[in-house]
């Protein structure tokens, strides 16, 4: 599929996690299939006012491509001039995110608040798309709440300012990420525009992928909570894509070393300080369902150093292989 003048040689997508998808873990999805790496959403106020911990926010590596880079903001002059500053930088598409629940976010008028404003949403894209070459896209929500659900209206108007493709989570913003996503919705913006669609919500395997684009004829499909502590779930999802037989689940030996590189990967990225203490939440997700993770996590919260959580992350795995 083509986003733009992008091309996605498998469509399916690491969607954006704050705090999450930075720049280890993308390259770690992209590894195992991942056909569009999304950043971590940046405040376009943050890059606007120079703030000197955004920038590593904006770091992108020559491994990764096709990576997109994802603003949040309300003012349409101001996001088309940081899309304007940023566009030389190796990003291949600009995306807008206007469905983060986070409520700092929304009593901003950001994230989800824009889809109760539709014409703002529309003046930020149309002055986007005006201002930059890259394709912009924009990722949205079912709706605000159950009594305003207007994903279809909604993207037929970001189609209307140039968007080049919509991803669309299946949920309203009230629900944030409980109950079940409404794949219908999806299936109903997907014939509402011509620009290609992307599914979003409930994205857990190969076969949900699968019924996913048959279900709703959409382009492509985006998970995003699924890949915590999973990035073989891209691996999975193309296998199946492609029509062939599923990968088996990873042995404990490659969780184990893919936990490693991706605490090596972290320190040479952040240092070693930060990189324990955000490595702390990924080996949880990494190790959930394995005997003693539980207790693992409380001594994986309590380590200072990356010695000590290699030495830990050891002798976790070992006694899962020998148990």
């Amino acid at each position: 599929m083509y986003i733009g003048n992008v091309k996605i040689d498998t469509p399916v997508m690491l969607g954006p996690m704050a705090g999450v998808t930075d720049l280890p873990f993308r390259l770690l999805c992209h590894e195992q299939g991942a056909g569009l790496v999304c950043m971590e959403m940046v405040s376009a106020k943050a890059i606007s006012y120079k703030n000197k911990n955004t920038e590593a926010l904006l770091e992108i590596n020559d491994n990764e491509h096709p990576v997109s880079l994802q603003l949040f903001g309300s003012e349409p002059g101001l996001m088309a001039e940081v899309a304007k500053d940023l566009e030389e930088r190796a990003f291949d598409i600009i995306d807008i995110n206007m469905g983060c629940p986070v409520p700092k976010i929304v009593n901003n008028g950001e994230g989800s608040a824009l889809m109760k404003d539709p014409a703002l949403a529309e003046s930020i894209v149309s002055s986007m798309v005006k201002a930059i070459d890259k394709p912009v896209t924009v990722k949205i929500r079912k709706g605000f709440d159950g009594d305003h659900v207007n994903a279809v209206e909604f993207a037929k108007r970001m189609e209307a300012a140039g968007a080049a493709a919509i991803a669309v989570h299946g949920r309203t913003r009230e629900q944030f990420y409980s109950g079940k996503a409404d794949w219908d919705i999806i299936r109903k913006v997907n014939e509402a525009v011509k620009i290609p669609v992307i599914g979003n919500g409930d994205i857990c395997s190969g076969a949900d992928a699968l019924r996913m684009m048959d279900e709703t004829g959409c382009d492509g499909v985006m998970t995003a909570r699924a890949a915590r502590g999973n990035p073989w779930i891209f691996r999975e999802i193309k296998a199946a894509l492609e029509g062939r037989s599923v990968p088996e689940r990873p042995a404990p030996s490659e969780i184990y070393g893919t936990a490693l590189r991706h605490a090596r990967m972290l320190s040479e990225c952040k240092g070693e300080y930060i990189a324990v203490r955000e490595m702390r939440k990924h080996l949880s997700w990494y190790t959930a369902g394995f005997p003693g993770s539980v207790a693992f996590r409380g001594v994986v919260n309590q380590l200072e150093s990356l010695t000590e959580m290699e030495e830990v992350l050891k002798n976790f795995f070992c006694s899962c292989q020998s148990s």
